[in-house]
């Protein structure tokens, strides 16, 4: 009996609370650490096409010659709805440099909830497939996950796990070469 109860203890504290989602899949999710790797200008390799509908159901594609933020996102994911306020604030304060999410493992109601509840002004993608195309660079390996690509098309960094201020700051001005506004 001690034993049974001791494991219903490690799995109630080791297990992620989904919000009451009960998919494998969102369960079996990875969480970063929030460490971030800056690519040297000769380690860069051409990111993938980021285009395609979009939560709000308009098509995107993204402007060239930008710094684009790309952040891997689920509704059920604490770390997310965490820095969802951290990345529209940078978002609205450089508008040069453009922002797109990529929706995982989740459902369009509860994501279209999400981006309201935080007041996300940048679009996401709601095509999975277009994660694994990171391969080859620094795909994502955490939910989230966030993706640079620098000015040139070519994928520049990534932090795994919650952005913070300061990471986020750090990395876009070492990508970008100048000041970030925060």
């Amino acid at each position: 009996m001690k034993l049974v109860i001791a494991l219903a203890a490690i799995l109630t504290l080791t297990s992620c609370s989904t919000g009451g989602i009960s998919s494998n899949s969102e369960n079996a999710y990875i969480s970063g650490d929030g460490s971030a790797i800056v690519l040297n200008e000769s380690e860069r390799v051409l990111a993938p096409t980021l285009s395609g509908k979009t939560l709000s159901g308009t098509n995107f594609n993204p402007e060239p010659g930008k710094i684009t933020v790309v952040n891997v996102w689920a509704s059920w994911c604490s770390p997310c709805r965490a820095e969802a306020p951290t990345l529209e604030e940078f978002a609205i304060k450089n508008p040069g440099i453009q922002f797109v999410g990529i929706l995982t493992r989740d459902n369009l109601s509860s994501a279209q909830s999400f981006v309201k509840r935080f007041g996300l002004t940048y679009p996401t993608l709601i095509d999975d497939a277009v994660i694994s195309s990171f391969r080859g660079s620094l795909p994502a390996n955490a939910i989230p996950t966030t993706i640079v690509i620098d000015a040139k098309g070519r994928v520049a960094a990534r932090i795994s796990g919650q952005v913070t201020v300061s990471t986020m700051r750090d990395v876009l001005e070492k990508v970008s070469g100048s000041a970030i506004s925060v």
